[in-house]
């Protein structure tokens, strides 16, 4: 597996590339190993995507974990960037209760990429597991024109 880091306004991005799919964005990363051609276009595209020119990522992906994160990650990925859907809602599409879709989204291990900041609780922001937290959540949404749901 190799990594590549991305400089953004949402800070220093490090993507993960493990047999030819993007597993992993950590922040804080650091360039490990020779970065694939793979990196080197999720790097393009979150450049794109961090100066407003790229609304939906176009990488192959791979979550490791059971069938329901995967599914939720799926669903998740499927937003459109300026939209958002709340726990609930993706808990319908599953048939499941909220609470494990919450917990799936803070267990994505590809934020940004795999948008789960676009997911928020019934009556709140809900949680952001990547760094800076929920400050991070309203960066990015705001960064994706999102910022009238936050009023």
């Amino acid at each position: 597996m190799a990594m590549i880091e991305v400089e953004t306004q949402f800070g220093r991005l490090g993507v993960e590339d493990t047999d030819g799919a993007i597993t992993r964005l950590v922040w804080n990363g650091r360039t490990d190993g020779e970065p694939t051609p793979l990196l080197q276009e999720a790097a393009r595209q979150l450049k794109a995507y961090d100066a407003g020119q790229l609304d939906q990522f176009d990488l192959p992906y791979h979550v490791a974990g059971s069938q329901f994160q995967r599914q939720v990650c799926d669903l998740v990925f499927a937003i459109p960037l300026g939209e958002t859907r709340t726990y609930g809602d993706i808990a319908n599409e599953l048939g499941q209760p909220a609470q494990p879709v919450g917990q799936a989204c803070g267990a994505n291990p590809i934020p940004v990429i795999i948008p789960c900041h676009r997911v928020l609780a019934a009556n709140s922001l809900g949680g952001f597991s990547g760094d800076g937290g929920i400050e991070t959540k309203v960066a990015l949404l705001r960064h994706e024109r999102a910022a009238g749901l936050l009023i």
